[in-house]
């Protein structure tokens, strides 16, 4: 019975000893970040890393510099460069970066945004214009395109208007049609 027991003991002490082992090896904690092996915990959003933490000290986090942002807890060296909406692509400032947030860009006046990137344009594009023949069905909006639609038959638009106009009855106006409508133009009357 002794070789019994020594034997469940050894298996014991094994068993613990991997389990430690394990532990060790798990990796950081969600709120930490790992340095060389070691577990730091991490800085709040719109801080960085100024000293990574040792056996008796605590990470040292110290806030972004101006025109830098960290978004999410970290333990970065460095701040990421806030977003500049760029002209070029038609953008424009809608709430400008802080240190926990980036810029967010949205399009100039007469664009809408083709390309997002966490809820930030980051490209634009003019609207459509309607062509002579339609008229505009929906206009555009920072997110959408101008939505165009053919005028029916007795109706014009020089592509400007939010609805196709009927033809002038010139008979009704006392005067002689001298050239009939069409989906671009009004009927041309005469006296």
């Amino acid at each position: 019975m002794d070789m019994l027991l020594l034997r469940t003991v050894m298996l014991t002490v094994a068993i613990t000893i991997a389990a430690n082992l394990g532990l060790c090896f798990c990796g950081c904690a969600s709120a930490e970040y790992d340095i060389d092996g070691d577990c730091c915990p991490m800085c709040a959003p719109g801080n960085h890393v100024y000293w990574h933490c040792t056996v008796d000290t605590s990470t040292t986090c110290v806030p972004c510099p101006a025109s830098t942002y960290t978004d999410e807890p970290n333990g970065l060296l460095s701040c990421f460069p806030c977003t500049v909406c760029d002209a070029v692509h038609q953008l424009k400032v809608q709430k400008a970066c802080t240190r926990s947030a980036d810029t967010i860009c949205e399009p100039q006046e007469g664009f809408h945004c083709v390309k997002l990137n966490k809820g930030s344009c980051t490209l634009a594009v003019e609207h459509s214009e309607c062509k002579p023949g339609q008229y505009i069905k929906q206009t555009g909006t920072s997110f959408s395109d101008t939505v165009c639609a053919n005028c029916t038959y007795g109706t014009y638009s020089d592509g400007s208007l939010m609805a196709c106009l009927p033809h002038s009855k010139c008979e009704t106006m006392g005067l002689t049609e001298v050239n009939a409508g069409t989906t671009s133009s009004d009927s041309k009357c005469e006296k």
